[in-house]
């Protein structure tokens, strides 16, 4: 009975990808894919947040986070054409297939859920496990690529834990040994998720001389403006980004929107 349910599952999720198969194209190029699977990623938020499984700062850091991945999107221009219906149609024998093979040679599908208690104690493993890192990261050398590594896999995981002011405080660490853009835009949107806006703006008006032809320093110069409760500074900067986004820029019409947004 289990694998029925498991396999109904499977057909139900890839379900969608069949269908498209069966209809004709409805994007002329990349950026056009790029844009349906951005208004898609929202609606699933926005759908989520109605249903009570998300609550309103989990839904704004989420929608955060795949407004910066749009915006780290290539631009029109530079795109390929993606891939063809042919990776799709071997996607519906792989995907499923790929993931059979992996449960039959991991799965326990008569393991008991956890309970509470075994909740705490991963929960108390995985604080352990990060208390370690940071005493492991204190002997590393600045500068050489386990320290920038070890730093950037602790940022991710505090955000993950919902800490983001830590996050912003292990890319502090990753930037004292040299400036990165996409670096820099990290800390700044884990500092605007901990509600520090005036410390986010404070931190783009430092970086983005270094960079200032970066998309998402501009767009979050604007966000931290709008955080901050000063809509014309976000108006100005978004503005100033709208006007110098390429043809077809993928993630244009969001910036747009979030700028129609602010009172």
């Amino acid at each position: 009975m289990i694998w029925l349910v498991f396999g109904a599952l499977a057909l139900l999720a890839l379900a969608p990808l069949a269908l498209s198969l069966l209809r004709p194209a409805r994007w002329r190029d990349r950026a056009d894919a790029d844009r349906a699977l951005y208004r898609a990623q929202v609606a699933e938020l926005d759908r989520e947040r109605a249903a009570g499984r998300l609550d309103e700062a989990a839904h704004a850091a989420a929608l955060l986070e795949v407004q910066r991945r749009a915006l780290a999107l290539p631009d029109a221009a530079q795109a390929g054409a993606g891939g063809g219906r042919g990776a799709m149609a071997a996607a519906l024998f792989f995907i499923p297939a790929a993931a059979l093979a992996v449960y039959l040679w991991n799965g326990f599908p008569g393991l008991p859920s956890a309970t509470f208690a075994a909740r705490q104690e991963a929960g108390a493993r995985d604080e352990a496990l990060l208390a370690m890192l940071r005493q492991r990261l204190a002997s590393l050398p600045p500068g050489s690529p386990q320290f920038s590594q070890g730093w950037t896999l602790l940022a991710e995981a505090e955000r993950n834990r919902g800490r983001p002011a830590a996050a912003a405080e292990a890319y502090a660490q990753i930037l004292s040994t040299g400036f990165d853009a996409d670096v820099a835009g990290q800390r700044a949107q884990a500092l605007i998720e901990a509600g520090q806006a005036e410390a986010a703006a404070a931190w783009i008006a430092e970086a983005l001389p270094r960079a200032p032809d970066h998309v998402g320093l501009r767009f979050l110069a604007g966000l931290a403006e709008a955080e901050a409760g000063r809509p014309a500074g976000a108006r100005a900067a978004w503005t100033a980004l709208i006007a110098s986004a390429p043809e077809g820029a993928p993630w244009r019409g969001m910036v747009e929107r979030r700028m129609q947004a602010l009172p």
